[in-house]
């Protein structure tokens, strides 16, 4: 199929004005019409394309500058995966190795303290706290164990108020905490402490680790694993009520 060339003198000047077509129009009709540019080789060789920065280039290497973005970006957010999943793997077998840490202590004493332990190693932390609402045997301030990591508030304490609501939720919570909560939960190291992840436990108590980094602890960070922590403390120590 042939295309003869629009003779000027036949150019109705004044129509053309009045039925021109816009240039969202066309824009829209190309869309439609994905192979228009199949049928007109010519013309796709032909258009300029302007970069935002630099010279002009034809269709042609805009569209491979464009792939190219792409796959620069594709390969991006498939790294990003990849380092996610090892993550996950990460905390899950954490999570799996302090369950079974957990089950096997004898006494609540020991889960205590086995919590403790594994979250300062496994969460990189700079500081533990854990705040039980009954005292456990075992645990006492005279053996230096309650003067900074551990403290037993009753449940109604008022000092607990800041943390009625998180542990009505019962729902991990990570970023910055409020001053007042940073304060009961670090006392003196509370102006250290720019980001913690906090356990609220229902009847239970809280656990908190607190980090020096303002981005280590985040808000909208995932917080399955947390979760199945205070799950598997909560659980362990339910076996030696009474």
């Amino acid at each position: 199929m042939t295309h003869e060339p629009v003779n000027p003198q036949m150019f109705d000047k004044d129509k053309f004005e009045k039925d021109r077509i816009g240039a969202h129009e066309i824009a829209a009709w190309l869309r439609r019409h994905p192979n228009f540019l199949q049928q007109f080789p010519d013309l796709a060789l032909s258009l300029v394309v302007p970069r935002e920065q630099g010279p002009a280039a034809s269709l042609a290497s805009y569209q491979l500058d464009i792939l190219r973005d792409k796959n620069r970006e594709l390969s991006r957010r498939l790294h990003e995966l990849f380092g996610n999943a090892q993550e996950n793997e990460r905390l899950a077998v954490r999570t799996h190795q302090l369950t079974l840490a957990l089950m096997k202590q004898d006494n609540a004493a020991d889960t205590v303290r086995a919590m403790a332990a594994s979250l300062a190693e496994d969460f990189n932390g700079d500081l533990v706290r854990i705040v039980l609402f009954a005292a456990v045997p075992g645990l006492s301030d005279t053996a230096g164990e309650g003067s900074e990591w551990l403290q037993t508030l009753a449940e109604a304490d008022a000092r607990l108020s800041p943390f009625r609501d998180c542990l009505k939720d019962g729902e991990p919570i990570c970023g910055r905490l409020q001053p007042e909560k940073n304060a009961l939960l670090y006392g003196l190291r509370a102006e250290d402490v720019q980001s913690s992840a906090l356990l609220p436990l229902p009847g239970v108590g809280l656990i908190a680790v607190g980090s020096r980094d303002p981005n280590r602890f985040f808000p909208g960070m995932g917080t399955l694993f947390l979760r199945m922590m205070g799950e598997a403390f909560a659980a362990a120590m339910g076996r030696f009520d009474g």
